[in-house]
């Protein structure tokens, strides 16, 4: 039987419902999709992009009932697209549906909403009570975050061995990577023998730690970052482990943007996304692109 994969819809007022429903027939091929919204909102983002709502289209009813005005910020649209994520993560965590893939919010509407979650991985790591790890990437390329959304200036006062350790460890056992991960250093040169910083000292203890916990040298490094993302080094790599934000996802996105997706690892349930926003710019226009949609419910229905 194909996997039960729930779809979380995301902000009506951007391209997550454009992006579902072109492409159902082909993610329907491999899994069985459970739309978590409701018919009467869904006919309506079918009637803007000018399509018919498929007959075969399994829905798990969501209140909501509002007008759908593409490119806007919207309280109505923000509280269903957060039902809509909390109820297929509980049916995902009951087992109902096998995988969770979610489609584009809008933080600020959620704000504005008063949901005091800044997104989807920050209410999954209160939910279950886990530190989630947040992947980028696709089959070509994944890249793991040690640090995510904080401030440049705060990132060295993360690199402490003790949660490093811990973290590529969760990775390590979320992953199980068949070949070496390079871990990237902090600082140009990584540190070049701590004349540019001592962080990677830090880093190279972690690694050594996390290796003997493991009982395999899976992890190398610190890497220099500014050779990790090259055709030669990576040829032969699955996945990378950076130590922020933009040093992973700036050359990931510039080598596979419309193919990438996020993955939560070191949860109790699998949860995929696309990875790019709400586009509000394009909404509703026919423009949006589902590569990263499919290969997020293809990655989900793999591994659930």
């Amino acid at each position: 039987m194909k996997p039960v994969v729930a779809i979380s819809i995301g902000d009506l007022n951007g391209v997550g419902a454009e992006i579902a429903l072109k492409s159902h027939e082909v993610v329907k091929e491999f899994c069985t999709p459970l739309y978590f919204c409701n018919k009467k909102m869904l006919e309506r983002a079918a009637k803007l992009l000018k399509v018919r709502l498929p007959k075969d289209l399994e829905i798990e009813y969501v209140e909501g009932d509002f007008s759908i005005k593409p490119g806007h910020i919207s309280k109505k649209s923000a509280k269903l697209s957060f039902a809509s994520f909390t109820k297929a993560v509980e049916m995902t965590a009951n087992g109902i549906t096998d995988a969770l893939v979610t489609l584009p919010i809008n933080k600020k509407a959620w704000h504005k909403a008063r949901i005091h979650y800044s997104g989807h991985t920050d209410y999954l790591r209160k939910r279950f009570k886990k530190e989630a790890i947040m992947m980028l990437g696709c089959d070509k390329l994944y890249v793991a975050l040690y640090t995510e959304h904080i401030p440049l200036k705060e990132v060295p006062k993360q690199i402490k061995k003790k949660k490093l350790t811990r973290f590529l460890i969760d990775f390590y056992e979320s992953t199980e990577p068949l070949l070496p991960v390079p871990v990237l250093g902090l600082n140009p040169h990584a540190g070049d023998g701590g004349v540019l910083g001592d962080e990677e000292e830090k880093i190279a203890a972690a690694i050594e730690k996390a290796n003997k916990k493991v009982g395999k040298d899976i992890f190398f490094g610190p890497v220099v970052p500014d050779i990790a993302f090259t055709p030669n080094f990576r040829k032969n790599l699955s996945h990378i482990v950076a130590m922020y934000h933009d040093q992973g996802l700036a050359p990931l996105k510039a080598l596979y943007f419309d193919e990438s997706i996020n993955v939560s690892l070191n949860l109790p349930i699998l949860r995929t996304s696309v990875d790019h926003g709400t586009a509000y710019d394009i909404a509703y226009k026919g423009l949006a692109k589902t590569s990263s949609y499919i290969n997020a419910v293809r990655y989900a229905a793999r591994h659930s």
